[in-house]
C-alpha cells in the first residue's frame, strides 16, 4: 500500500474492459496463450469477472492466471473461478499479522490467508504465494512458509528483495538464494 500522498493513477489512464479484450484477442490471435491479469490490484475491479469471462472464451487461450494481493479476492474467487480464472498467484511477505499491518498500513492478513484456503478449496492447483524476503523483516520467517506447502498445494516462491535506495544499491535488507536455501535444509 502506498504511503499517504501518493497519488493513483487516474481512471481516464487505465484500460477499459474493451481496451484490455481487444488486446487480449490481438495477442491471443499472433500466439500468446497465457495472460496474467496485474496491477495495481485487478481483484478491485468491478467489471473483472466480466474480464475473465470475455478472456476465457478466446480461442486458444490455455491459462488466464491473476497475481494479487489477496485482500479482496476471497469473496470474488468462486466467481472468478466459475468465468474462467485457472491460475492464481497471492502475495504474501509475512505469515505474522501485526508484521502484515506494519507494512501494508492496513489490516487484511486473515483476508489473505482466508483466500489462499478459498483457492485450495475451489481446486486451484497450485496456489503461488510470492513473498519477498527481507533480512531483518521476514527471513525468520521462511521455514514457516516451506509448512504451507507440506500438506496444501501451495508452491511458494521465495523472491530476493530488490534492494535500491534512491540510486544506490542497498544490501542490507537482501537475503541471497543460497542463504535462503541454507534455512530450509537445516
Amino acid at each position: 500500500m502506498p504511503a499517504d500522498g501518493v497519488e493513483l493513477t487516474p481512471k481516464p489512464s487505465l484500460l477499459s474492459q474493451n481496451e484490455i479484450i481487444r488486446l487480449a484477442d490481438l495477442f491471443v490471435s499472433s500466439g500468446v496463450d497465457k495472460i496474467r491479469l496485474t496491477g495495481g490490484e485487478p481483484s478491485i475491479r468491478k467489471d473483472i469477472e466480466d474480464i475473465c469471462l470475455q478472456l476465457s472464451n478466446l480461442k486458444g487461450l490455455k491459462t488466464l492466471a491473476m497475481t494479487t494481493n489477496g485482500i479482496t479476492l476471497g469473496k470474488k474467487l468462486p466467481k472468478l473461478k466459475d468465468c474462467g480464472l485457472n491460475a492464481l498467484n497471492i502475495s504474501l511477505d509475512t505469515l505474522v499479522p501485526a508484521k502484515f499491518e506494519f507494512m501494508t498500513r492496513r489490516k487484511g492478513h486473515g483476508r489473505v490467508m482466508e483466500s489462499i484456503n478459498a483457492a485450495v478449496d475451489l481446486g486451484y492447483d497450485p496456489v503461488k504465494v510470492n513473498c519477498v524476503v527481507m533480512r531483518g523483516f521476514n527471513d525468520d520467517e521462511i521455514c514457516d512458509f516451506v509448512e504451507l506447502t507440506r500438506y496444501k498445494p501451495i508452491n511458494v516462491r521465495f523472491i530476493e528483495f530488490m534492494p535500491f535506495d534512491g540510486n544506490v544499491w542497498n544490501v542490507k535488507k537482501l537475503v541471497p538464494y543460497s542463504e535462503l536455501l541454507d534455512k530450509v535444509v537445516r
